[in-house]
């Protein structure tokens, strides 16, 4: 889900949270360091083929998403916890190798499949922006069947970035598999925003009532970049979902935010934090059966990575 909805599991103590929108994939308590990946044309990119193994845990079926919805709250933003395990931040932008003249997309696959069992770890609050905090990560949502929504990002993110390298663009990931704990969503957000970076698309899924259904694109309706960033980040957006009308083989949601696909936000970090264009995608609902079918089958999620593909490629003119 993004960070759209959020849920609380509270089991022996320990919080878990579920998201829908959430923002926006085991190491053990000392986690292995979340490396941005910046793949180019001469490089060779992991086949797609193979579908994520599915974590044994599930989040628990999200509720109903509509008081999720409301305004961020305005108050006094907690003191952030410590926890004994951290996600490593991700390295400098100055140590990543690029390809000259190769614009770079930063593609941000929501979630991960080591969450659900470091909880401490993902609850801790980090800045989302706006002087707001909120969880590091969290363990996204599943179809009814089981398949989680961390590994449908990351499965489409890595379709994504096999067309974008095949038309010689950078692709740089906010994390390099789908087994282990965030980063952050501010770590994310700092991935995004290095130099060189000309777009941000986060891919997520949702986990609202199952009569719902649709894909929806979330934009900053708090610009935090000025004027000039805020009318690419919506051209972005825009072109990503008309793209995914004409050819994903879902329909715009008419469940949230605007009823036409589009849903103003201001308390995603992805969004609030970013410096560069970016946009943030829920595609599909993952508890309504017509949308989980093709969320759950290889040729559902080829032709949803190449709707979100072409509409990046439109943005930059390729």
């Amino acid at each position: 889900m993004g960070l759209r909805t959020s849920h609380v599991l509270v089991a022996v103590g320990l919080a878990l949270t579920v998201t829908g929108c959430s923002s926006t994939s085991h190491p053990t308590a000392a986690s292995a360091p979340v490396t941005p990946l910046i793949v180019s044309s001469t490089t060779a990119v992991p086949s797609t083929s193979a579908r994520p193994t599915p974590a044994t845990h599930h989040a628990t079926p999200a509720t109903h998403h509509a008081t999720t919805h409301a305004a961020p709250t305005t108050h006094a933003a907690p003191t952030p916890t410590r926890s004994t395990t951290h996600v490593a931040p991700p390295p400098p932008p100055s140590s990543v190798a690029r390809v000259s003249g190769a614009p770079l997309v930063v593609l941000n696959p929501g979630h991960n499949g080591g969450n659900g069992s470091h909880p401490a770890e993902i609850n801790r609050q980090v800045p989302a922006g706006f002087g707001q905090y909120k969880a590091c990560d969290t363990t996204g949502t599943t179809t009814n069947a089981g398949y989680p929504e961390h590994a449908f990002n990351w499965d489409v993110t890595l379709r994504v970035r096999t067309i974008l390298v095949a038309h010689g663009l950078q692709v740089a990931l906010t994390r390099p598999d789908d087994s282990g704990v965030g980063p952050c969503v501010d770590q994310r957000a700092t991935t995004g925003n290095q130099p060189g970076s000309v777009a941000v698309v986060s891919i997520h899924a949702d986990g609202a009532p199952t009569a719902d259904h649709g894909y929806h694109v979330c934009y900053d309706s708090r610009p935090p970049a000025g004027a000039a960033t805020d009318a690419k980040s919506r051209r972005l957006s825009t072109l990503i979902h008309d793209s995914l009308a004409r050819s994903s083989g879902l329909v715009p949601a008419a469940y949230i935010g605007n009823g036409n696909g589009y849903f103003p936000r201001d308390d995603l970090a992805g969004l609030n934090l970013a410096t560069v264009p970016a946009t943030f995608l829920e595609i599909g609902n993952m508890r309504n059966a017509s949308d989980a079918a093709m969320q759950s089958s290889d040729a559902g999620r080829q032709r949803i990575a190449q709707a979100v593909a072409a509409g990046i490629l439109a943005y930059l003119g390729r």
